[in-house]
């Protein structure tokens, strides 16, 4: 049987090791399994958003999202989930208002990026 609070953190370890490829080397597994911190998050040094992390073959979006809403409140930050099935690759989900949102601050909308298939 798997236990459930290892593969957990192995996740949440294999999601810091994937920002650190990113350029997001801060990106560290919180403590809040053994309540040590009162962050909610499940890895923190991404600046602005509340990530929730799930490395498993079956999510329910929803449950997920609606969990990152309900932790994220006290911080303000961004809600988002990152999940992966295995063999798969990182995907995040978030609200569209939370993606418009950021996608307005965005340097790519603000540089008049165009790409050949912009009209």
């Amino acid at each position: 049987m798997i236990n459930i609070n290892r593969k957990g953190a192995e996740g949440e370890l294999e999601f810091a090791k994937y920002c650190h490829g990113q350029g997001f080397d801060k990106v560290r597994r919180t403590a809040q399994y053994c309540g040590i911190t009162g962050e909610a998050a499940d890895v923190i040094g991404l600046p602005g958003i509340h990530a929730e992390v799930k490395r498993v073959e079956r999510l329910n979006l929803y449950e997920a999202i609606e969990q990152a809403k309900r932790d994220s409140k006290k911080s303000g930050r961004v809600p988002a989930v990152f999940h992966r099935k295995n063999y798969r690759e990182w995907l995040v989900t978030m609200t569209a208002d939370d993606w418009f949102n950021l996608y307005r601050e965005s340097e790519l909308l603000n540089s008049n990026y165009r790409s050949d298939n912009d009209e």
